[in-house]
């Protein structure tokens, strides 16, 4: 029955992508052009808040013409799903992060999801508008995938775990949900946990059902999507601060004019700051609510954890794709001036 869905569903958007700019055959007036949102996150998480907020300006910059879907929830299916809608033309925007761009073209970028690679978020911004990340982002266009706002916190990933990790000596034989990338995978490896992954909407049954011990999201992933009922003990670990790139299908966005192109990309951007405000205020706020919920608040010692994760840069998988001196152009790029 999914697979009929998914397929009807994209028979539906395939001919909503086939109006490109939105002219309607035989010259008539023009036809609103429809823009299909879809992610992984729950209604009511920053993210889908300031989802609602992109729509609202998108379809107030250009006046109408063109119409925002959010499908929250993964209602448009996984991330790679939408990956694969993306390069077949069909009209959707999802968002990702330099793990899911490595493995679709775009290697180099892996290194920003590494364990603690950003010291800080001003490190984060400082290379997410440097020269090096513009030019990772022409890499990904040419392999069929539009960045259109990267300007976007999703926040520093910690761990909710049915059994405490306290020392990084407590993550060994660890089943954790990982997000489906190669940089990622190997991330929660390198600490010793046994990474499993799986689509984010699949992970509050595994952890029922045992598949996983634990997951690692940012603060207000963990509480929107209820993770707390079966795991009572949060680490924070803090081992990815993690921004996320808003993108779409090259195919599809050369469909539009360069002025729906700018008003694509400058509602991504607004919409962008709108949620980093969210996430920047409501961590206390998440914390609280964990401790209220019965989720024992574990706080680490940063530097050992820092040190295990050190051999990461050298392991044969990113070694043989990464661009040579990788690690130094990418700590430049990040460097505070």
């Amino acid at each position: 029955m999914k697979k009929v869905f998914v397929l009807a569903l994209a028979l539906v958007v395939a001919g909503l992508a086939f109006a490109g700019g939105g002219q309607q055959a035989g010259g008539g007036a023009a036809k609103p052009v429809v823009v299909q949102i879809g992610y992984e996150n729950n209604p009511g998480e920053p993210v889908d808040l300031a989802a609602h907020e992109w729509k609202r300006v998108l379809e107030e910059l250009s006046g109408g013409t063109m119409s925002v879907e959010l499908f929250p929830s993964n209602q448009l299916g996984s991330k790679d799903q939408i990956m694969d809608q993306m390069l077949a033309g069909m009209n959707v925007i999802t968002l990702a992060d330099g793990g899911f761009f490595a493995d679709r073209g775009a290697p180099d970028m892996g290194i920003v999801v590494a364990p603690y690679f950003f010291a800080s978020w001003d490190e984060v911004w400082k290379l997410q508008t440097s020269d090096w990340w513009k030019g990772q982002e022409k890499i990904l266009a040419g392999k069929g995938l539009q960045v259109l706002a990267a300007n976007w916190m999703y926040g520093d990933r910690h761990t909710l775990n049915k059994r405490p990790i306290r020392t990084v000596a407590d993550w060994a034989g660890q089943k954790i949900r990982s997000p489906n990338n190669t940089a990622q995978i190997k991330g929660l490896e390198i600490m010793g946990a046994q990474p499993t992954p799986l689509p984010l909407g699949e992970v509050y049954t595994a952890l029922q059902q045992g598949v996983v011990d634990g997951v690692e999201n940012p603060l207000t992933v963990l509480y929107g999507q209820k993770f707390y009922e079966t795991a009572k003990y949060l680490t924070l670990d803090g081992h990815i601060r993690m921004f996320t790139a808003w993108f779409c299908g090259t195919q599809w966005y050369n469909t539009l004019t360069p002025q729906q192109q700018q008003w694509v990309a400058e509602a991504g951007v607004a919409a962008g700051r709108f949620n980093n405000n969210l996430v920047e205020n409501a961590a206390q706020e998440y914390i609280d609510a964990f401790k209220k919920e019965g989720v024992e608040i574990i706080e680490i010692d940063v530097a050992a954890f820092q040190a295990k994760a050190r051999p990461y840069y050298d392991l044969p998988e990113f070694t043989s794709v990464w661009s040579k001196g990788l690690y130094e152009t990418a700590s430049k790029a990040k460097a505070l001036q």
